[in-house]
């Protein structure tokens, strides 16, 4: 493994995370709170932003309007069955999704559940620092480089694992603030 590649892996990582923490519900909102919503559509599990056009028109509502009318129902009993957390109201044509004030006690199990959404990611980084350093270790044992080298080489891994995990953590305080103001 190159370092170029752990590099760009741990970047794609930091993208994942990102993505969990913006299903995470803030009070406010966010089509990307659908993101992971599975619909069955003709007998195929399909993500909801393909079946439908998700929209904000106001910060406490989601207007989803379903581009094939014939498949309102399915769309609005997958966000039920979903963990948004969230009723649909359905009126024929769209379904509108009331987004309710969050209480201190919702509050608290969404900052856990960025938590777990954080921690995933920095043991994803650590995962990829391991095969890295494996890598430079073997490359080391079959004399391909040198012992001065695979030192360096993992000075430079350990310094991105850092870097990455620092993002990480830095995202996780972006969303705890998110979450926690009122």
């Amino acid at each position: 493994m190159k370092l170029a590649d752990a590099e760009s892996t741990m970047q794609k990582t930091v993208e994942a995370t990102q993505r969990s923490f913006n299903t995470i519900r803030t009070g406010r909102a966010n089509s990307s709170l659908l993101d992971k919503v599975m619909v069955e559509y003709y007998g195929v599990d399909t993500a909801l932003k393909s079946l439908a056009n998700i929209s904000t028109p106001d910060a406490t509502t989601i207007t989803i309007q379903p581009y094939d009318q014939s498949s309102l129902n399915s769309i609005a009993k997958a966000i039920s069955l979903s963990d948004v957390g969230l009723t649909p109201n359905n009126d024929g044509s769209t379904i509108r999704l009331n987004i309710p004030p969050l209480t201190t006690e919702r509050r608290k199990e969404f900052v856990k559940l960025a938590s777990k959404y954080a921690e995933e990611g920095r043991v994803a980084i650590r995962n990829i620092r391991r095969d890295a350093l494996d890598s430079i270790r073997k490359q080391e044992k079959n004399a391909e480089i040198s012992e001065d080298e695979s030192r360096d080489l993992q000075d430079e891994v350990q310094k991105l694992t850092n870097k990455y995990t620092a993002k990480i953590d830095d995202l996780f305080a972006d969303k705890e603030k998110e979450i926690t103001t009122v």
